[in-house]
């Protein structure tokens, strides 16, 4: 078993791992930069139980990740919107979808692509100094990737 306390190690991947690395959390995530933001629509989209959606849903905003958002009064609801923290999870999900593509699926359900020219975006290393495709700039469109 993976000891959570990492002492004597300097891994950010096992401590990113401890916040996002259960199944339905990367999920939520991805299904929130599709544009779910309630309660029910994650839950419908995912088929998740509700007391786990729940859980996941509180640990994501305890971590900064998402944000809940009042927008009704009564009765009195919420919605889940991604953090700039959040948001930059963009690239690890993009990364996992490439590879998912790649590895695992004879026909990719979604690509991202710029909206200025379509070309297809990619999560890519590359020199810190260079800028990146920001996400406003970008979409994701069905169809191979």
């Amino acid at each position: 078993m993976l000891k959570r306390d990492y002492e004597g190690q300097n891994c950010s991947i096992a401590r990113a791992l401890e916040v996002v690395g259960e199944r339905w959390t990367l999920l939520i995530v991805r299904d929130a930069f599709l544009g779910l933001r309630r309660f029910d629509q994650f839950q419908e989209s995912l088929g998740i139980a509700r007391n786990v959606l729940t859980d996941r849903l509180n640990r994501l905003v305890e971590e900064g990740i998402l944000e809940r958002v009042r927008y009704s009064e009564r009765p009195e609801r919420y919605e889940y919107r991604l953090t700039g923290k959040g948001r930059e999870l963009n690239i690890a999900l993009t990364a996992l979808r490439q590879w998912g593509d790649k590895y695992l699926s004879e026909k990719p359900p979604r690509i991202f692509r710029r909206k200025t020219d379509k070309k297809p975006v990619v999560a890519a290393l590359v020199p810190r100094a260079r800028t990146s495709s920001a996400p406003k700039r970008s979409k994701r469109c069905r169809g191979r990737g």
